[in-house]
């Protein structure tokens, strides 16, 4: 309960936060009448695929742990309802999908989960890979917001301050000598071999065939995510200007940065996003000149309609596992 109240307490603090900042009568002005919505359900589109790669991608991990091969519906069905529960509180899909799988495969649990850390272990590595990119290529965006927002400076000095590290290094040392300690209970024995069972679903991703289909999903998906934020570019007049602005290669790199800046706030415990991606997006977006009340203007409606879409899979997956329970009644068998 504390955590589900503390990520209702954030969401609604940064979304206050969010009006306050802006002109609220502005941002649905633009909403009402600023608005392609021919892109907007493009980028709908592309979520709903960005899903189905997931699944699929999922699906060589759980293979390679020893779960037999699942239809690429069912697969995709796991993603969906994952992400809608998101909305919900942050990280509940997670949880659900490996229990979804774990029941439907008669598997164990913990062996799920360690596909599911190292599925998104591969999220951390490509999100890595992006900053380094955006460095590179979006210097001066990146140098502005670390001179102009506090929560810049603070990061930096977060990431550079050594006592941070340090504190790091002696909490693990703490939690190793526990384990060493204790390793002969009842409890520690448990929560080893649950640990030992994660790593061997985690280390799959190093020794599992189709790696290079692997690696080639995970680009896909990625590239689906960055295209949702770029397409939605074209649906705002001033958004638009990005795309013909000079320097700024065809909107591509504002595209990144704001694809960025909105992908590193979903590690912030709030409903889906709600409220963190949204002022993520309008900081990246004032980088380049854009309003508080256009940027807000654009998280708001992106934000909402990507959540739309999210719903409508979320009850797709649950009638397909009705659909697939009341099979499985009548046959007697587990449907695949």
């Amino acid at each position: 309960m504390v955590k589900i109240a503390l990520s209702l307490a954030i969401s609604a603090g940064m979304v206050v936060w969010l009006f306050h900042k802006v002109d609220f009568h502005k941002v649905m002005v633009i909403i009402d009448k600023g608005v392609d919505y021919r892109y907007i359900v493009l980028m709908m589109l592309i979520t709903v695929l960005s899903h189905v790669i997931r699944g699929i991608r999922w699906g060589i991990q759980l293979r390679a742990a020893g779960i037999p091969r699942i239809p690429v519906m069912a697969e995709s069905v796991s993603i969906f309802g994952a992400y809608a529960l998101n909305l919900i509180f942050p990280f509940l899909g997670e949880a659900w999908r490996c229990v979804y799988i774990s029941n439907r495969e008669k598997c164990k649990l913990s062996t799920v989960v360690g596909t599911d850390l190292g599925d998104r272990a591969s999220d951390g590595i490509m999100i890595l890979m992006l900053l380094l990119l955006t460095v590179f290529v979006a210097r001066p965006a990146i140098d502005s917001f670390l001179d102009r927002y506090p929560v810049g400076r603070e990061l930096y000095h977060f990431f550079t301050d050594g006592s941070v590290w340090v504190w790091i290094l002696v909490v693990i040392g703490a939690l190793a000598a526990a384990d060493r300690i204790f390793r002969d209970t009842k409890f520690v024995k448990g929560v080893n071999a649950s640990i030992a069972r994660m790593r061997d679903g985690f280390m799959v991703l190093f020794h599992m065939k189709g790696t290079g289909l692997y690696i080639v999903l995970t680009f896909g998906i990625w590239i689906c995510y960055f295209f949702e934020t770029y397409v939605c570019f074209f649906a705002f007049p001033f958004t638009r200007e990005l795309i013909t602005g000079h320097g700024y290669w065809l909107g591509l790199i504002p595209g990144l940065v704001v694809f960025v800046f909105g992908s590193c706030s979903m590690g912030i415990p709030s409903d889906g996003g709600l409220g963190a991606w949204n002022i993520a997006v309008m900081f990246a977006l004032s980088l380049f000149g854009v309003s508080d009340s256009d940027g807000a203007a654009y998280s708001i409606v992106c934000w909402s309609f990507q959540a739309i879409m999210l719903v409508v899979c979320g009850i797709f997956s649950a009638g397909y596992i009705m659909a697939s329970r009341r099979r499985m009644r009548k046959t007697g068998q587990v449907v695949k």
